[in-house]
């Protein structure tokens, strides 16, 4: 199953993982299951950013069958999802704020039509800089969990519905899958070490008691992480671990999973280094 979807590739067993914690795979990592008449591939390398080229082979292997494509990126705020039947296009979306719409083809679903529409449009956040008006008429990622819901029947942020999967629940098989040549882990780190070059410092924000964000130093111990638009707040003790649960401020993901952490821990996690 994973030798057919990356033919050329070496693969071996890996960590198992739920469709919770798998959904966005690490570098050479694939989690895959098979469902009552699905096949489901959580794999980073498989969510391009114009859906339209997908490989041959993948068309092949989806013949005769519906091939469903869904991926975002929290740092640029990206979507791209795409709908194939019997081999033929139907939907693709790929946008994101500072890249555009990359590409945009075939009808929108119905589930999209309020977001087109201007019913969710994005609210600016006072306090943040350079805050410019968001040149779609949605947030991306927004139109991402929904579509989620619509096209797998689970979201991964945000409140679940009442109809929703229960993603922790659904078992994944991990592998790893790597280029015995070398190359893909090679152009891969480059790119890694262009944007890390490219990039400048982090910067910190914490929401004060009017609820706008500040910008704060290095050494404040109340900081907030943040992905462009979605951010955390947490706040942490005096020997720089996170304080309960129950105390933490999260906005868009699961509070308990923080808690107990030490400040370069959540860094690590958070930030893009």
């Amino acid at each position: 199953m994973i030798r057919r979807i990356h033919p050329e590739c070496a693969v071996e067993p890996a960590d198992d993982n739920t469709l919770l914690d798998g959904t966005y795979s690490s570098d050479d990592l694939t989690y895959a299951t098979v469902l009552a008449g699905a096949e489901l591939y959580c794999d980073r390398r498989l969510v391009l950013g114009r859906p339209s080229e997908l490989p041959e082979h993948l068309c092949q292997a989806g013949a005769g069958r519906r091939i469903i494509m869904h991926g975002m990126h929290s740092v640029v705020d990206w979507l791209s999802f795409a709908v194939w039947e019997d081999g033929v296009l139907i939907r693709s979306l790929s946008l994101s704020p500072d890249g555009g719409i990359q590409e945009n083809i075939g009808k929108p679903y119905d589930f999209e039509l309020p977001y087109w529409a201007g019913e969710h449009a994005v609210e600016p956040v006072p306090g943040w800089h350079n805050q410019d008006p968001c040149p779609l008429p949605f947030h991306p990622l927004d139109l991402g969990e929904e579509a989620l819901r619509a096209l797998f029947g689970f979201s991964v942020e945000g409140r679940s519905a009442p109809d929703d999967i229960d993603a922790e629940a659904v078992h994944l098989h991990g592998f790893r899958v790597t280029d015995p040549s070398g190359e893909e882990q090679a152009a891969r780190e480059a790119a890694y070490a262009a944007a890390l070059q490219a990039m400048g410092p982090p910067r910190r924000y914490r929401m004060g008691p009017d609820r706008t964000m500040h910008e704060v130093g290095p050494d404040n111990r109340s900081w907030c992480c943040f992905n462009s638009t979605r951010w955390r707040s947490q706040s942490l003790d005096r020997s720089g671990r996170l304080r309960s649960s129950d105390e933490l401020s999260v906005a868009g993901g699961d509070r308990s999973r923080w808690a107990g952490r030490s400040e370069d821990d959540i860094e690590n996690q958070v930030w893009i280094r």
